[in-house]
């Protein structure tokens, strides 16, 4: 089992930053693929990042690639998402997963545990 609560969330201008930060509870934290995905109000839950068990390969929407820098410290069963260039389209909801054996990391149905979220919104 393992419990996931995420921090760092805030009102920001447009062009600002936020951190995102997600502790994790447990023992295996390095065994998990960790995932961050958003939900606009009135829209579906979408992708943002993932970061293989080893953090050696991150994965990116194409909306924030370029933007948005996953990272993981494993000592710390921590998991970060730098936000640089926020946009008012970034303004979400934004959620932390933990999946075992994650293939389709892009897909919610492939994360075991989630955390409550934590609320970005980017004023213009």
């Amino acid at each position: 089992q393992v419990q996931l609560v995420e921090s760092g969330g805030g009102l920001v201008q447009a062009g600002g930053s936020l951190r995102l930060s997600c502790a994790a509870s447990g023992r295996t934290f390095s065994s998990y693929t960790m995932g961050w995905f958003r939900q606009a109000p009135g829209k579906e839950r979408e992708f943002v990042a993932a970061l293989t068990r080893g953090g050696a390969t991150p994965y990116y929407a194409d909306s924030v690639k370029g933007r948005f820098t996953i990272s993981r410290d494993n000592a710390k069963n921590t998991v970060y998402l730098q936000m640089n260039s926020l946009k008012p389209e970034d303004t979400a909801l934004y959620y932390c997963a933990a999946g075992g054996g994650v293939v389709f990391y892009w897909r919610d149905s492939s994360y075991n545990y989630w955390g409550q979220g934590t609320q970005v919104t980017v004023s213009s």
